[in-house]
C-alpha cells in the first residue's frame, strides 16, 4: 500500500492557494500538539484530542459519562456570574448519547487554552495564510529565474509559438522553435532579461523563514531567527529569549487551574 501511495505522487498545486493554506496550518497545530505534557490522564481522554480541542476552539468541557470523564466542545451560556463568565455548558454527543445543560463548576468543570479562550487557531491561520503567499512568490521567483530572455511577438502565429516556448521553459522542458520565419525581427524580437531573481529568491527564503519564527515567538517557543547573515553572541540570545513565553506561560497556567479543577470534582 505504501508503494503504491509513492508511485501515485502528483505535483503539489501552489496555487490552490486555500488547500496550501490548509496543509500549512495543520503542520504549525502539528508542532502545536508537542506543547504540554499531561500525567495520568483517564482512558477515556487522550492528549491529542484534549489538546485539539483547547488549540481549535479555546475551551473544553470536561465532563463524567457514566464511569468515565469525557472532554467535549460545546455551548457556554447561562445566566453570568459575578463577572459575567458562563454558568452552563450545552452538550451533545450522538456517539455518547448525551444532549445535556451541565452546570460549570458542579456538574463539569471548564478548561480555558489561555485567559481570553481564543486557542491558536487564528493565530495559525495567519500565519498560514502569509507563509502560503510567500511560498507562492518563491515559485514565481524560480519559474522566471528560468528565463534569460524576454520575446515579443508581432502576430498570434508568432505568439502561438512564443507562449509554447514559454511554457515549455515552466515545465522545465527545452524551448524549440520550428519555424525559421519567427526569427525575422518583424515577427519576433528576442531581448536580453536583467533579472536579480537569485537576490529575490534569497530575500524571499529570509521571509519566510522570518514569519514562521514570528510564529513560533508569538506563542513563545523559540526558533533562532538571524536575519544578520552572521553568528549571534550570547547576549543576542539571551535579549531573544527575554521576549518570549507570555502566552505560553499563560496557556500552561489556564491548563493548570482546570486541571486542578477536574482533580477537585
Amino acid at each position: 500500500m505504501i508503494n503504491t501511495w509513492i508511485t501515485n505522487f502528483k505535483p503539489y498545486d501552489l496555487n490552490d492557494k486555500e488547500t496550501h493554506i490548509n496543509d500549512i496550518s495543520q503542520y504549525l497545530l502539528n508542532r502545536c500538539l508537542q506543547m504540554f505534557k499531561y500525567e495520568n490522564l483517564p482512558d477515556t481522554i487522550d492528549k491529542r484530542n484534549l489538546e485539539l480541542l483547547l488549540l481549535c476552539n479555546g475551551f473544553t468541557i470536561i465532563s463524567k459519562v457514566e464511569e468515565g470523564l469525557y472532554a467535549f466542545y460545546g455551548g457556554l451560556g447561562g445566566e453570568p456570574d459575578a463577572y459575567y463568565m458562563p454558568t452552563i455548558a450545552t452538550v451533545s454527543n450522538p456517539a455518547l448519547n448525551i444532549s445535556e445543560n451541565y452546570t460549570i463548576g458542579d456538574e463539569c468543570c471548564l478548561i480555558l487554552s489561555d485567559s481570553s479562550a481564543k486557542g491558536l487557531k487564528d493565530i495559525i491561520r495567519k500565519y498560514a495564510t502569509i507563509i502560503s503567499e510567500i511560498d507562492l512568490s518563491i515559485r514565481i521567483a524560480t519559474i522566471n529565474s528560468r528565463i534569460t530572455t524576454l520575446i515579443s511577438a508581432g502576430d498570434d502565429n508568432t505568439a502561438k509559438s512564443a507562449k509554447q516556448f514559454l511554457t515549455d521553459i515552466e515545465n522545465g522542458k527545452l524551448g524549440i522553435i520550428s519555424d525559421n520565419t519567427l526569427l525575422g525581427e518583424e515577427t519576433l524580437k528576442v531581448n536580453p532579461y536583467a533579472s536579480n531573481g537569485s537576490k529575490t529568491l534569497t530575500e524571499l527564503i529570509e521571509l519566510r523563514n522570518y514569519y514562521e519564527a514570528e510564529f513560533y515567538k508569538e506563542i513563545g517557543l523559540n526558533q533562532t531567527n538571524n536575519m544578520k547573515r552572521e553568528s549571534l553572541n550570547d547576549d543576542e540570545i539571551a535579549a531573544n529569549e527575554d521576549t518570549l513565553k507570555p502566552l505560553i506561560d499563560d496557556m500552561l497556567e489556564q491548563r493548570q487551574i482546570g486541571i486542578d479543577e477536574v482533580n477537585k470534582m
